[in-house]
C-alpha cells in the first residue's frame, strides 16, 4: 500500500514585536542649579570671571554701605532719645520727687509758724503742688500703655489731691487751734513717707533703667560694618592686584574710586563713632554720675528739713524703740537722712571734675556742718522742755536751721545746673559725631559700588 503522504508543518503565528522603549525624560533642573552651572561655565573664561568678580565687589561694597547706615542711624538714634527723651524724663522724674518732698516739708514749716505762716511758704507749697502735678502730666505722656511706669504714675495722680485735702484740713484746723490738726499733718506725711515718695522713686528708678537702656544701644561699636568694611577693601585690593598681574597696570581708576570711597566710609565710621562714644561715656561718668548723687543729696536734705520740723508737731509723740533704747522717730530719721546726705555730698564733690561744679558743693558741706550744730541746740531746747526756743531755732528769723536748710538746697541746685550742663554739652557732642554718617556711607557705597564695576568693565572691554 503506497503510504500516506505526511501533512506539512503549518507555520506558527508571528510573534508579537515588542513596542519601542522611549528614553526616560530628565528630571527638571532647578533654576539655581541652571545658574550654578552657568556661572561654573563662566569661571572658565576670562571674562566670565570678571563678571563674577564685578558683581561680588558690587554686592560687598553695597552691602557695607547698607550695614554701616543701619547700624549708625541705630546708635545716632539712641544718643538723640540720650539727649533729648530719657535723660530729661529721669531728671523730671528727680524733679516729682524733690517737688513732693519740698511741698511736704514747707507744709511742716507752715504748720509750726501756725495763724503767721508766711505768704512765701504758701506760694512755695503750691509751686511744688504745681510742678510734681506737671511733673505727673509730662511722664504720663510718655510712659508706654500698659507699662510698670503707668500704672505708677497713675497712683500718684490719684493720691496727690488725697494729700493736699489732709494737708488743707490740718491748716485749718491749727488755724483754729485744735491739736487734732497736728493729727492731720502726721496722717499725710504718713501718706507721702510710705506710699507717694516711694512710688516717686520707683518712677525714677525706672526711668533711669530706660536711659541706662538708651546708653546701652547708643554706645558699642558697630562690629559687623567694621568687618564688612574691611572685608570689602581687601577684596577690592585683590582684585588690583590682580589686575596688576595680568596686565602689568599699576593702578585701575574704577577700582580705585571704589576702594577710596570704601576707605572713605570706613575711616568716618570708626573715627565718628569713636568721638560719639567718647562724648557719650563722659556725659554719663561726668554727668549722669553727679547728677543722680546730687539728685539723692537734695532728697535726703529735703526729707532730713521734714522730719526736723515733724519732731516739734509731734512733740515726742511718735517714738521708735532701737536696740532696746527708744528715740523720737522723727530725729532718729532726721539723723539717718543727715548721714546720707553727707555721704552724698562727699561723693558729688569727688565726682566734681571742675571748680565750677566742686564749689557748690564745697559750700553745701559748710552749710551742712552748720545746721548739725544748730539742730542740736534746738534738740536740747526740745528734750528740756523749751518748746518755743527750740521752734525759734528752726524756724525762727535769724539763726535758724532754716537758714542752712535753704542755703544747702540752693547749693545743691546750682551743682545740679552745673552738671546737667556738662550732660548737654557731652552728649550733644557724642550725638552730632554721627551726623550726617548713614546718608553718607549710603551714597559714597553706591559710588564706590559704580566704580568698581567700572573698572571691571573697563577690562572686559579689552576682550571685545
Amino acid at each position: 500500500m503506497p503510504a500516506t503522504p505526511g501533512i506539512p508543518t503549518q507555520p506558527g503565528r508571528p510573534a508579537p514585536v515588542p513596542a519601542p522603549v522611549s528614553p526616560t525624560p530628565p528630571g527638571r533642573r532647578t533654576a539655581f542649579a541652571e545658574g550654578v552651572d552657568r556661572v561654573r561655565a563662566a569661571a572658565t573664561t576670562e571674562p566670565g570671571r570678571l563678571r563674577i568678580i564685578g558683581a561680588v565687589l558690587a554686592l560687598l561694597v553695597v552691602a557695607f554701605g547698607a550695614v554701616t547706615a543701619w547700624q549708625s542711624s541705630e546708635r545716632a538714634a539712641a544718643a538723640d532719645d540720650v539727649l533729648h527723651s530719657s535723660q530729661p524724663l529721669s531728671s523730671g522724674a528727680a524733679a516729682i520727687y524733690r517737688s513732693l518732698a519740698d511741698a511736704n516739708t514747707t507744709a511742716s514749716s507752715g504748720f509750726l509758724a501756725g495763724g503767721q505762716e508766711s505768704t512765701a511758704s504758701r506760694d512755695r507749697y503750691e509751686k511744688d503742688i504745681r510742678t510734681a502735678a506737671s511733673g505727673l502730666v509730662t511722664a504720663a505722656a510718655n510712659a508706654e500703655p500698659g507699662s510698670a511706669s503707668e500704672a505708677t504714675i497713675a497712683k500718684l495722680n490719684r493720691l496727690l489731691p488725697e494729700y493736699k485735702g489732709l494737708i488743707e484740713r490740718a491748716r485749718t484746723y491749727n488755724r483754729q487751734g485744735y491739736p487734732v490738726g497736728g493729727a492731720y499733718l502726721r496722717y499725710a506725711n504718713e501718706k507721702m513717707q510710705t506710699r507717694m515718695l516711694p512710688a516717686a522713686e520707683d518712677l525714677y528708678t525706672k526711668e533711669n533703667q530706660r536711659l541706662d537702656a538708651d546708653y546701652a544701644d547708643a554706645t558699642p561699636y558697630p562690629w559687623a560694618a567694621i568687618a564688612l568694611g574691611l572685608l570689602a577693601l581687601a577684596a577690592l585690593g585683590w582684585a588690583q592686584h590682580r589686575t596688576y598681574r595680568r596686565t602689568n597696570r599699576v593702578l585701575n581708576h574704577g577700582l580705585v574710586a571704589g576702594s577710596a570711597a570704601t576707605a572713605v566710609v570706613l575711616l568716618w565710621l570708626v573715627v565718628g563713632h569713636t568721638i560719639a562714644r567718647s562724648g557719650l561715656d563722659g556725659s554719663y561718668d561726668h554727668g549722669i554720675r553727679s547728677l543722680s548723687v546730687l539728685h539723692d543729696a537734695r532728697i535726703a536734705s529735703l526729707k532730713a528739713r521734714g522730719n526736723e520740723n515733724l519732731s516739734l508737731v509731734a512733740r515726742g509723740a511718735e517714738t521708735i524703740t532701737v536696740g532696746g533704747k527708744p528715740y523720737d522717730a522723727y530725729y532718729y530719721d532726721f539723723d539717718k537722712d543727715m548721714a546720707v546726705l553727707g555721704k552724698g555730698l562727699s561723693r558729688a564733690a569727688t565726682l566734681a571734675d571742675d571748680r565750677a561744679g566742686s564749689t557748690p558743693v564745697k559750700a553745701a558741706e559748710g552749710n551742712m556742718a552748720v545746721w548739725k550744730q544748730r539742730h542740736a541746740s534746738a534738740r536740747a531746747e526740745d528734750e528740756n522742755g523749751n518748746f518755743q526756743q527750740a521752734l525759734d531755732k528752726v524756724i525762727g528769723a535769724k539763726g535758724a536751721t532754716g537758714e542752712c536748710f535753704d542755703s544747702v538746697d540752693a547749693n545743691l541746685a546750682r551743682a545740679i545746673d552745673h552738671e546737667q550742663a556738662e550732660f548737654q554739652r557731652s552728649a550733644g557732642d557724642g550725638r552730632d559725631a554721627m551726623t550726617g554718617l548713614p546718608v553718607g556711607a549710603a551714597v559714597l557705597a553706591v559710588l564706590g559700588a559704580a566704580g568698581a564695576v567700572a573698572g571691571i568693565g573697563r577690562r572686559l572691554s579689552e576682550y571685545r
